[in-house]
């Protein structure tokens, strides 16, 4: 189990090599009544690469003394990594699965990793991953499974408190669990008062699951656009983390994601990716009860347009 301390120190690793993003108050009126709280962003996808996932990957690459790195996520996290190494001036491998959109492999592509498409699931590009670290010695850096890469994505919950030390909820979109888990510990070990709520696509719920089953449960079928939300299974260490921080799990279906995406740039000129607009997401919906006046933070985690028609 990580712990502040770990968060704390993960700040101090990777300062100068991410940014501290912007806390941004949604003005009173914007959401036509249909929320009474005071809204705030914290808008991660003004970080590097356009989402959170360079804090948990620099905090890892940090940790040790590198040859080069390896992953398979056809996400934000390959797209970190591949930055990661690019900054470290280390090779960075990402085999991939055939999931994985074109504009995601450019850009993995354009930061110099060496990123190739090896198989049809993430189970077979995964494997691969870890051959290549075993052969080559290079260090392997799971998307969410991983102490420091949960420290690291921690570091988002320690710049809302510092910026927002009187906030009563933080929501965090929910894919493989890392960003919620390191969130909810770094919140509620100094503000335990604070609610943390996890939201999920209805169709890729693999926390709630694990939670309900207080094991880990693999989702045999992935029902969502939302594809940076959509790995079929979570980690011990983030179901160890969600039991012990976090007050309350929700979901959203692909069009309530949408339509917030659609409110966010329509409203706000905030561009998130389908997922990225998750946590915002769960608030017009309606799923989550909280009381008038309250300052909620919403985490939105990915920069994009996805989701997004034209108009």
């Amino acid at each position: 189990m990580i712990s502040l301390t770990d968060a704390r120190t993960a700040a101090k690793r990777i300062a100068g090599l991410v940014r501290h993003t912007p806390l941004m108050r949604v003005p009173g009126g914007t959401i036509d009544g249909l929320l009474a709280v005071d809204l705030y962003l914290k808008l991660e996808l003004l970080q590097v690469t356009g989402s959170f996932k360079p804090r948990g990957a620099f905090n890892r690459a940090l940790t040790e003394k590198l040859t080069g790195l390896v992953t398979s996520s056809g996400g934000n996290h390959g797209i970190a990594v591949a930055h990661v190494g690019r900054t470290l001036g280390v090779p960075a491998v990402i085999p991939l699965p055939a999931s994985v959109s074109q504009e995601k492999l450019a850009r993995m592509r354009a930061l110099g990793a060496e990123a190739e498409v090896v198989g049809p699931t993430f189970q077979v590009s995964n494997e691969q991953a870890l051959r290549i670290a075993a052969d080559r010695g290079y260090l392997y850096i799971h998307p969410f499974a991983d102490e420091s890469v949960v420290a690291g994505q921690g570091t988002v919950g320690l710049e809302i408190l510092e910026d927002l030390p009187n906030v009563d909820a933080v929501i965090v979109a929910v894919g493989g669990g890392g960003l919620l888990g390191g969130v909810a510990m770094t919140i509620k070990e100094q503000r335990p008062s604070v609610r943390v709520i996890g939201v999920e696509p209805s169709g890729a719920d693999a926390l709630t699951r694990s939670l309900d089953a207080g094991r880990l449960i693999a989702l045999e079928r992935i029902d969502t656009a939302a594809a940076t939300l959509a790995p079929p299974f979570t980690g011990q260490i983030n179901l160890e983390l969600a039991q012990r921080y976090v007050d309350q799990m929700v979901h959203v279906s692909d069009d309530e994601m949408q339509r917030a995406a659609r409110w966010l740039w329509d409203v706000l000129a905030v561009p998130a990716e389908l997922g990225g607009s998750a946590a915002t997401a769960a608030l017009l919906s309606g799923r989550v009860a909280l009381a008038p006046g309250s300052k909620v933070v919403s985490i939105v985690c990915g920069a994009g347009t996805a989701g997004l028609s034209p108009g």
